[in-house]
């Protein structure tokens, strides 16, 4: 059958106005356009920036063309990023930084604040993400497979010598996985594992909450603020192994501290900030 002319204008004014209509109208559709640009434009940027990033190859300097292909997605989304206590940030040496991990919006934080010859040590999922994956892969991104245990310890192991040898900063989510109930899991060890091998600082960084304009539980997202606060470096000259589960016990507590602080200052509580748990430690 076909279909008169002009029809399939019609369809695609009648499309629009339903999207439209829904954008407008429903808060649930609009979290989900958001989300789904938001995802298809970082696949669309990592396809811009692989020809960049191949002409040196696999090297930890591209991740300075992602960070810049970035930088402007916050804008995007009306919210405003404030980055605290930047000089922190050991100027010479090599470092591993924790973070706490509430979403994929972690990106527009990490990207604000990321330092120089820093690389992110992700799950091996990630580089099969398309695009993404291949663009990170040249970024210098480590993969690791979490539910290897060996391998992981392995990668760990040659992570802490690359450290060393080549100048690098590593970035970790200590919890290991996406945490949208507005406090922190309990930190796996694998990041203090390698800090105190290679005997270097840990830098942790806090992300405030994100409740003032972002909330998987009530598909809602906004324009909004968010504070990264780097906290000062914890050295781990002299520690041993048997230092780990202590050090890692003081980072999140006084990481915990400050995401309360900055998490509450002037935004109230909301279903997706609520009052944190317990605190247990689990192993790499």
């Amino acid at each position: 059958m076909e279909l008169w002319p002009g029809a399939w204008t019609t369809l695609l004014l009648l499309l629009l106005l339903l999207l439209s209509t829904l954008w407008f109208c429903s808060p649930s559709a609009k979290y989900f356009f958001k989300m789904a640009f938001y995802n298809g434009w970082i696949l669309f940027l990592a396809i811009l920036a692989i020809p960049v990033c191949a002409v040196r190859g696999r090297n930890v300097e591209n991740m300075k063309i992602l960070r810049l292909m970035l930088l402007h997605i916050k804008y995007l989304y009306g919210i405003r990023v404030e980055v605290r206590g930047a000089q922190h940030f050991p100027p010479t040496q090599p470092y591993v930084v924790v973070s706490n991990h509430q979403s994929s919006l972690d990106l527009l934080g990490m990207m604000e604040v990321l330092p120089d010859r820093c690389v992110p040590i992700a799950k091996r999922e990630l580089l099969w993400a398309g695009s993404a994956g291949l663009a990170c892969w040249l970024a210098g991104v480590i993969f690791i497979d979490r539910k290897r245990t060996g391998d992981a310890i392995s990668v760990m192991s040659e992570v802490a010598q690359t450290l060393l040898t080549q100048d690098v900063r590593v970035w970790v989510f200590p919890e290991g996985t996406r945490n949208h109930n507005g406090s922190m899991l309990p930190f796996k060890r694998g990041a203090f594992h390698l800090a105190v091998q290679a005997q270097v600082p840990i830098v942790p960084i806090v992300m405030s909450s994100y409740q003032d304009f972002y909330c998987k539980k009530e598909r809602r997202f906004t324009s909004g603020r968010c504070q990264v606060r780097v906290l000062s470096p914890v050295p781990t000259e002299g520690l041993t192994p048997d230092d780990v589960p202590a050090l890692a016990d003081r980072v999140r507590h006084s990481m915990l501290t400050v995401f309360r602080e900055i998490s509450t200052d002037g935004l109230g509580g909301g279903d997706c900030l609520k009052k944190p748990g317990g605190a247990g430690e689990a192993r790499l």
